[in-house]
């Protein structure tokens, strides 16, 4: 009778277990360059957000008159 060590034999247990952390490592591996690449992303993007604020026309100035179509609640200060 030759034990599980001479014929080198994995139990079924430890072969699930062994498989399971291989995924799980590819997984992590996965996610991580996921990670990178939406940091990427959101560095590009806060950058091109930057670039089009600072070219953004200035808003045109308030016009002083209330529109025609406005009713005053209040009479304006005098």
């Amino acid at each position: 009778m030759t034990n599980r060590v001479e014929k080198k034999l994995i139990p079924e247990d430890e072969q699930r277990l062994r498989t399971t952390i291989t995924k799980l490592k590819t997984t992590i591996a996965n996610q991580n360059a996921e990670l990178q690449e939406l940091r990427q992303l959101v560095t590009n993007l806060t950058l091109a957000s930057a670039v089009l604020t600072h070219n953004k026309p200035t808003p045109p100035p308030m016009p002083a008159a209330a529109p025609d179509n406005v009713v005053m609640f209040r009479p304006p200060p005098t």
